[in-house]
């Protein structure tokens, strides 16, 4: 057996492992990635990714800041 296909050149996830999506956007808060994205990582082409890579920096303004709890609730009351 060969260690090769631990040494792929490959490209890497970008999951920091805050797996958290977004309500509103629908993408991980950590990784920014869609939850299609992650789930065909593995069977992305190093083509695919390596767009989806690209890409991700242009999504961080669709992460609005969340507003909950009670400054939320006093908000919403008429």
């Amino acid at each position: 057996m060969s260690d090769e296909i631990w040494k792929r050149a490959e490209l890497e996830s970008p999951c920091i492992k805050i797996c958290v999506i977004h309500p509103e956007s629908r993408l991980c808060t950590g990784c920014l990635r869609s939850m299609d994205e992650i789930g065909a990582w593995s069977r992305m082409a190093p083509e695919a990714r390596k767009a989806v890579m690209d890409e991700l920096p242009s999504r961080a303004g669709a992460l609005s800041k969340r507003r909950g709890g009670r400054a939320a609730r006093l908000a919403r009351k008429p």
